[in-house]
C-alpha cells in the first residue's frame, strides 16, 4: 500500500478532507473530526481511529499489518497500519470503520449543568 493509495481511499468517503496536525497529514469528516492520519510514528505508517474492540479484532487477525498506537491513544483504539503490509481491501475496511466511528452521533449523555 502506498501513501498515495491510503490518501485516495481516505479521501473517498463522502465529504472527507485532508488537513494536518502535529506535522502529519490527517483525514477528517465534514464536521472536522479526524478519522485517520499518515506518517505517524514514521512515514511507513498510517493511523486509523478504531474502537478498542475493532482494534483487538484487526490486530488479532493481521498482526503484521496492525498495531495499537503506544500509550493512552492506543488503549482508546487508535491503531497503526503498516503501509507495506496492507492491501487495498483491508485498508478500505479499516478506514471505513474509522470513518463510521467518528461520524456516528455521540451516545454520551449530557453532563448535569453542562452543555451537551
Amino acid at each position: 500500500m502506498s501513501v498515495a493509495a491510503f490518501r485516495r481511499i481516505g479521501l473517498g468517503f463522502d465529504g472527507a478532507v485532508e488537513k494536518a496536525h502535529g506535522g502529519h497529514p490527517d483525514f477528517r469528516t465534514p464536521k472536522g473530526k479526524v478519522f485517520a492520519s499518515l506518517g505517524y510514528p514514521s512515514k511507513e505508517w498510517g493511523v486509523v481511529k478504531l474502537t478498542p474492540e475493532q482494534q483487538q479484532m484487526l490486530v488479532g487477525a493481521e498482526p503484521r499489518t496492525f498495531e495499537p498506537v503506544n500509550g493512552t491513544w492506543g488503549l482508546r483504539g487508535n491503531t497503526k497500519v503498516k503501509l507495506s503490509e496492507a492491501d487495498a481491501r483491508t485498508l478500505r475496511s479499516a478506514l471505513s470503520m474509522a470513518w463510521q466511528n467518528v461520524s456516528a452521533p455521540s451516545t454520551r449523555a449530557a453532563k448535569p449543568g453542562g452543555r451537551g
